[in-house]
């Protein structure tokens, strides 16, 4: 999440208008993320009198980059899907004529809107191992929630993509912002692309499970929130990717109590394939080179009035060497 576009108080209430949520009493933007820009709303809600204090809460977001329009409805339709199954995660919250986001918003009408359902709980900077559990819990029954789940949409974010975004960077912008990354990335890209699996169970994942991604009360996962990369891919990538966002620290060292409880919470719901856990260290080594790739095209390219901090790249490409090095950490 971050904010991008900035909207007024007159313009806010106007577009919040055509929700059946009540007037807007308040809304503050958010820093976190990188794709869209995003906003915590207050409104009187649906059937509280103006002024009434009683209060709802949502998010706003409007869509930025990274993300096509006409995937909107695969996403948004996702967390409706997934909430009636009951997942942890927002609902949408239909406009009065009950559609799922207002398009063609804008001077140009070129940016979506939608307002989704407000949930509690915080998201942690230093998991445990009772929170890697619950997460890695959650995150097998959502593939299995979502397993009937009728649409589909290829992975925006899959190996192609890194590839163009490693050409778009160029060796030249790769090396500015760490004179290891282009090294890194001329020598493992070729390789991940090469032996990439294509024989795995694959099905709806997340694809973004980050910490800020989650959250959380105590070891309770109280919501799974932006599923604005989701899609259809390999369901084990889906785990390998939550694996490199919440089992390294701060300073890329990793925790093996955390990665442990992670896969055995995973497991206790949905059971892994010889298959996949054999594919997990060259799965964790592409979702680390993804991640590398989008940092390194954010960092180069974000606006610098934007509300955001780029993420660093250096920390997903250190743990792509630490996969490599390490394949037996998922035996």
């Amino acid at each position: 999440m971050a904010v991008y576009t900035h909207l007024g108080a007159e313009e806010m209430s106007a577009l919040i208008a055509r929700f059946d949520v009540g007037t807007l009493v308040s809304a503050k933007g958010i820093a976190e993320g990188v794709s869209n820009s995003n906003w915590l709303l207050e409104t009187t809600g649906a059937d509280g009198p103006e002024g009434s204090g009683g209060g709802a809460r949502f998010i706003l977001t409007m869509y930025e980059f990274r993300i096509e329009l006409a995937d909107l409805p695969y996403f948004l339709s996702l967390l409706d899907h997934l909430a009636a199954k009951g997942c942890p995660v927002p609902r949408t919250i239909h406009d009065r004529e009950g559609k799922l986001f207002v398009s063609n918003y804008g001077p140009n009408g070129d940016k979506a809107l939608a307002l989704i359902e407000y949930l509690p709980g915080v998201s942690v900077s230093t998991p445990t191992a009772g929170q890697a559990r619950a997460v890695g819990a959650e995150l097998a029954r959502l593939h299995l929630a979502a397993a009937d789940f009728p649409a589909s949409r290829a992975n925006g974010m899959g190996v192609a993509e890194w590839q163009r975004l490693a050409a778009a960077c160029g060796a030249e912008g790769l090396a500015r912002i760490n004179p290891e990354l282009a090294g890194i990335v001329a020598s493992e890209l070729p390789r991940l692309a090469a032996n990439w699996p294509a024989d795995l169970p694959s099905g709806v994942i997340h694809a973004d499970l980050f910490p800020d991604n989650v959250l959380m009360l105590g070891d309770t996962v109280t919501g799974l929130i932006d599923f604005y990369f989701a899609c259809n891919d390999i369901i084990a990538y889906d785990l390998a990717v939550t694996h490199v966002a919440w089992c390294f620290d701060r300073h890329d060292a990793f925790q093996p109590d955390v990665s442990a409880a992670l896969i055995e919470g995973y497991e206790s719901v949905r059971a892994l394939s010889a298959k996949e856990r054999a594919a997990l260290p060259l799965l964790g080594q592409g979702a680390a080179m993804r991640f590398a790739m989008s940092r390194a095209w954010d960092w180069l390219n974000t606006p610098a009035d934007a509300l955001v901090t780029p993420k660093d790249p250096m920390g997903p490409a250190r743990r792509l060497g630490f996969y490599k090095s390490n394949p037996g950490i998922f035996a």
